[in-house]
């Protein structure tokens, strides 16, 4: 994907607003995979670090990067309806250029990039995967970005959420697949064991949709990571407003196929990044500069 400029990204934004706010799924399924071209990236190849690429990798030429593109502004399907743009996708273009590589962002759904990394069906999954233990036992991960999840409800008649412990009695709409879900799920039970009501999990298909659970009044509470939540609720009209403060920061990762050799080139690859500014220019571009780390490691999680 090449590099926006301001005006173009400010179009983008305008088109997320629908994206993230006010599309759904019909029958729960996409009826298209939207995906950028196989592209040569722009930003320079580093010799030594191209090198360090599995020759397997190197010989087909093309890095197949997965994303759900319903995340913005991680990840979402741009006004010309097929390119996938993005955080995610903007930096895997950069990882690329420094790999002397070419790439390919395909749509899929969130709960299938890693089943797809596993079979070989792509090279990494950059959708806004949270670092965790039990990711890891699947995938390898190089961690590149930090983010919290936050919750947010109806700017006018939504409840008052703080923490998870908030949830009981509520119905909550989340994304299948992600730590949110899980973390709803477990609320359920904990309400329940203390004798409080449970929470309602709704799980959906993707983002967009969890969003329209609540526009919509299905859903009394939406949850997201903090950079997305933020985004949904800046884009929404004033119809949605951030309640409490951010819990469980943890590291995004870059999912790589376990142990097939990608983890170190990447890993250097993205030091690259940080250590030209091209990183830090990436983050700035969709506002979510807060996020920035510059210790990236393989392996990461915190739990």
């Amino acid at each position: 994907m090449s590099s926006h400029t301001a005006r173009l990204t400010a179009g983008l934004l305008l088109v997320a607003v629908a994206a993230v706010v006010l599309a759904g799924c019909g029958g729960g399924k996409k009826k298209a995979t939207p995906s950028t071209t196989a592209t040569t990236a722009t930003t320079g190849m580093n010799a030594k670090i191209a090198a360090e690429v599995p020759s397997k990798i190197k010989s087909k030429g093309t890095l197949v990067v997965a994303a759900d593109a319903t995340y913005a502004p991680n990840e979402f399907v741009a006004s010309n309806g097929h390119t996938v743009a993005g955080m995610d996708p903007d930096l895997a273009q950069a990882l690329a250029g420094v790999l002397g590589l070419k790439f390919k962002v395909v749509n899929a759904s969130f709960d299938t990039i890693i089943p797809g990394l596993s079979s070989g069906k792509y090279d990494l999954g950059m959708s806004s995967f949270t670092d965790t233990k039990e990711r890891e036992k699947v995938v390898d991960f190089v961690t590149y970005f930090s983010a919290g999840t936050s919750f947010y409800v109806k700017a006018s008649g939504g409840p008052t959420v703080n923490t998870l412990a908030d949830f009981c009695g509520h119905s909550v709409g989340v994304e299948r697949g992600t730590t949110q879900a899980d973390d709803a799920a477990a609320q359920n039970k904990k309400c329940k064991s203390s004798g409080k009501p449970g929470v309602k999990v709704a799980v959906y298909p993707d983002q967009n949709s969890a969003n329209l659970a609540i526009s919509s009044g299905r859903a009394q509470i939406g949850m997201a990571d903090s950079p997305v939540a933020a985004y949904i609720v800046k884009k929404s009209n004033g119809q949605f407003k951030l309640s409490g403060k951010p819990y469980n920061t943890a590291p995004y990762g870059i999912a790589i196929p376990k142990g097939n050799g990608m983890a170190k080139p990447v890993l250097d690859a993205l030091k690259e990044l940080i250590s030209n500014g091209t990183y830090m220019k990436i983050l700035t571009k969709w506002g979510i500069q807060a996020g920035a780390i510059n210790n990236p490691t393989i392996n990461g999680a915190v739990s």
